[in-house]
């Protein structure tokens, strides 16, 4: 698979733990709200690739990622260091499960994530696809501290009838303490923001985060109606998988 190299164009550190860049877009280049690439760093000579979403619409001119900082990863504790004007190799193939084309139309969309798995919600929320599918789209982030809350502001500034936005942090006082997965298994999440019962006939549902999360709602969904797509079609709720090592542990 070729990779292209291309040039940081700007760095927003969000916390200790949390970065995002932006990066030139190779020629060509084209992807879908909500899918991920591999891109990495030459390391002693080496290429490191990791999988990461594309924080981006599809009609901006650069791509942006978000990344976590792990201390002794391969990849990210190089990502870390870097500076604008530096080197990063993009990956020319694009993919992933968290795309429109990953769930039937229906009411409400709820986009649950942890950490960085808000990346490919972004991209999602920033395109007008998502809005003329579903009546209205839910964004859960749940974080351990506040200040990873990333895309806060910009999430806020799209609040209205059609997004829903529910923050919460684990770690720290909160107006919301508990995961976004245990309040929509409780059906609180509904309850307050005045949205009938998530029901798998009418709502769809996507997740991307942690791993225990996505095996968690995983099993509830299946285990309460829900149809997951696979390889068979197309169902009513949909989770990446592809990139958990590059995802935010909530």
């Amino acid at each position: 698979m070729p990779y292209n190299e291309q040039t940081i164009t700007s760095i927003r550190r969000w916390s200790p733990k949390t970065f995002s860049f932006r990066a030139t877009r190779p020629e060509g280049f084209q992807f879908k709200n909500g899918q991920f690439v591999t891109l990495g760093l030459r390391c002693d000579g080496k290429l490191v690739p990791r999988a990461y979403s594309i924080v981006s619409d599809p009609d901006e001119p650069d791509l942006e990622f978000l990344s976590i900082h792990v201390p002794d990863g391969p990849l990210t504790s190089q990502l870390a260091q870097c500076s604008v004007g530096d080197t990063v190799w993009i990956n020319s193939k694009v993919t992933g499960s968290l795309t429109l084309d990953y769930v039937q139309p229906g009411r409400n969309l709820y986009l649950l994530a942890t950490g960085t798995g808000i990346a490919p919600f972004i991209s999602l929320i920033r395109g007008d696809q998502v809005f003329e599918r579903f009546e209205t789209v839910i964004l859960v982030h749940s974080v351990r501290t506040a200040a990873e809350l990333t895309y806060r502001e910009e999430i806020e500034a799209r609040v209205g009838d059609r997004l829903r936005y529910v923050p919460t942090v684990t770690r720290e006082p909160h107006a919301n303490n508990q995961r976004g997965a245990d309040l929509f298994r409780s059906g609180e999440l509904s309850r307050m923001l005045g949205l009938p019962d998530a029901d798998p006939e009418f709502d769809r549902v996507m997740l991307c985060g942690n791993p225990q999360m996505n095996r968690e709602m995983t099993a509830y969904l299946k285990d309460n109606g829900w149809t997951m797509t696979n390889y068979k079609g197309v169902g009513n709720f949909t989770v990446e998988q592809a990139f958990v090592a590059t995802q935010g542990v909530e």
